[in-house]
C-alpha cells in the first residue's frame, strides 16, 4: 500500500436506502426478514442433499454448493446493511469497506462461475446421458467447484489489489448501502483509469466466459430436446433447466447491468444490487426445489423420519 493512501479519510458513509427513521424501520424489518428467510432456505437445501442419497448427483453436488455460496453471499452485505438502518451514523472504515468490495466481487464472480458449471452439467446429462455418469465423474466435479472459487478470489484479489493504491480526499459518502468497487471510483482523488480498465476487463471475462458456455451448452440443449420424439420426454427434459435457466436471467440481467453502468447512486443502481445480492440468494431455493418433484420427495422423507424420531422419544 502506497505511504500516502487513506491519510486524510479513515471512514466512509454509507447513505443506504432511505433517511426517514420511519422507512428505515420498516426497511430493517423487512430485510431482517428476507436475510432469516435465506439462511433457512440455503441451509434447507443443503440438509436436504447432504441427507438423502438420491440426491447424490452431480446436479445436486452443484445446486448445494450454490446454496453455501448463496449463504456466503448473503451475510456479505445485509448484516451491515442492517446495522446500519439501525444505526445515526452508518460509518464503514476504509479498511471494512475494501474488505467487503472484495467479498462482494468474490462472491459474484463464484455465482457467475457455478451458474456456468451447471449448465455445462445440463448439456452432458441431457446431450450425452449414456455417457454422463463418465464425464461428471466426482473427481471433475469438485474440480470445478474448486476452480470457480480460484478463479473468482483471483480475480477479486487483482482488483483489490489496485484499489489499495486508490488515495480518499474529502468527500466520503457513498450513495449506496454497501461498498461496492464501481461506487469508490468517484471518491478517489487519484487516477482510476487503470482500476477501470481492470473492472472492465474482470466483468467481460466473467460475463463473455460464462455467458458463452452458459448459452452454447443451452443451444446444444434445446437442440436435443427438440430432436425427442415424445411431449412427455421434451417437457420432462426441458422441466430440469427451467429453474437453472430461471437463476441465471435473474442474476445476470442485474450483475451485469449494475458493473457496466456508470455509477450515479440513482435508485436503478440500488434495485439492481440488491437484486443480485439480496433477492437472488432469497429466491435460488424456491426457483430450485418449488418444481423440482426429487427435492419436494426428499424434504418429504426427511419430515417424515423427523416426526417418527419425535413420535418414538414421547413413547
Amino acid at each position: 500500500m502506497a505511504s500516502g493512501n487513506h491519510s486524510r479519510i479513515t471512514e466512509f458513509i454509507l447513505l443506504g436506502l432511505s433517511a426517514d427513521p420511519h422507512v428505515q424501520a420498516l426497511l430493517f424489518v423487512l430485510f431482517l426478514m428476507i436475510y432469516l428467510l435465506t439462511l433457512l432456505g440455503n441451509l434447507l437445501i443443503i440438509l436436504v442433499i447432504h441427507t438423502d442419497s438420491n440426491l447424490h448427483t452431480p446436479m445436486y453436488f452443484f445446486l448445494s454448493h450454490l446454496s453455501f455460496q448463496d449463504l456466503f453471499y448473503s451475510s456479505v452485505t445485509v448484516p451491515k446493511l442492517l446495522e446500519n438502518l439501525l444505526s445515526q451514523r452508518k460509518a464503514i472504515s476504509v479498511e471494512g469497506c475494501l474488505a467487503q468490495v472484495f467479498f462482494v466481487f468474490a462472491t459474484t464472480g463464484i455465482e457467475a462461475c457455478l451458474l456456468s458449471v451447471m449448465a455445462y452439467d445440463r448439456y452432458a446429462a441431457i446431450c450425452h446421458p449414456l455417457l454422463y455418469g463418465q464425464v461428471m465423474s466426482k473427481q471433475l466435479c469438485e474440480r470445478l467447484v474448486w476452480g470457480s472459487w480460484v478463479v473468482a478470489f483471483l480475480d477479486a484479489l487483482m482488483n483489490i489489489l489496485l484499489a489499495l493504491n486508490m488515495d480518499f480526499c474529502d468527500v466520503q459518502t457513498i450513495h449506496h448501502y454497501s461498498c461496492e468497487l464501481p461506487s469508490l471510483f468517484p471518491l478517489s482523488c487519484s487516477d482510476v483509469s487503470t482500476n477501470s480498465a481492470m473492472l472492465l476487463c474482470s466483468v467481460l471475462l466473467h460475463a463473455i466466459g460464462t455467458c458463452l458456455l452458459i448459452f452454447f451448452s443451452y443451444v446444444r440443449v434445446v437442440s436435443t430436446i427438440l430432436s425427442i420424439g415424445s411431449t412427455s420426454g421434451r417437457s420432462k427434459a426441458f422441466s430440469t433447466c427451467s429453474s437453472h435457466l430461471t437463476a441465471v436471467s435473474l442474476f445476470y440481467g442485474s450483475a451485469i447491468f449494475r458493473y457496466l453502468m456508470p455509477t450515479s447512486g440513482s435508485p436503478l443502481e440500488l434495485i439492481l444490487s440488491i437484486q443480485y445480492s439480496v433477492i437472488t440468494p432469497l429466491v435460488n431455493p424456491l426457483i430450485y426445489s418449488w418444481k423440482n418433484k426429487e427435492v419436494k420427495a426428499a424434504l418429504r422423507r426427511i419430515t417424515i423420519k423427523y416426526l417418527q424420531c419425535l413420535s418414538t422419544e414421547e413413547i
